[in-house]
């Protein structure tokens, strides 16, 4: 289950067609993957509490940016390069996180 809308990720990035819908479904996907893994705890976990838990706004906001950087950077020689061109992009990105990461050590 996603945490964010397509709706939500389209009006974000300012979509109006519907003709990269997959496309961008499939971003959500990667994006709430990527930010579970960073934090250490899976996007869903948050739906599958008990009770439910309201997923933070700041990861809702963390998963639209990484999903509007990887749909507007898809292209095979941008996709290669490492995550430091998403900081260069989004700043702020880590920022929305790190409050949520789980530190294991």
């Amino acid at each position: 289950m996603s945490i964010i809308s397509l709706a939500d990720v389209k009006a974000h990035m300012n979509v109006t067609v519907d003709d990269d819908d997959a496309l961008i479904q499939s971003k959500i996907a990667a994006a709430e993957e990527w930010v579970g893994n960073y934090t250490g705890k899976s996007l869903s976990s948050y739906a599958s509490a008990t009770p439910p838990a309201e997923v933070p706004e700041s990861l809702k906001e963390a998963v639209r940016q990484l999903v509007a950087w990887l749909y507007q950077n898809r292209e095979a020689s941008i996709a290669t390069q490492n995550i430091t061109v998403v900081l260069e992009t989004s700043p702020g990105l880590f920022d929305l996180m790190r409050p949520h990461r789980e530190w294991v050590f």
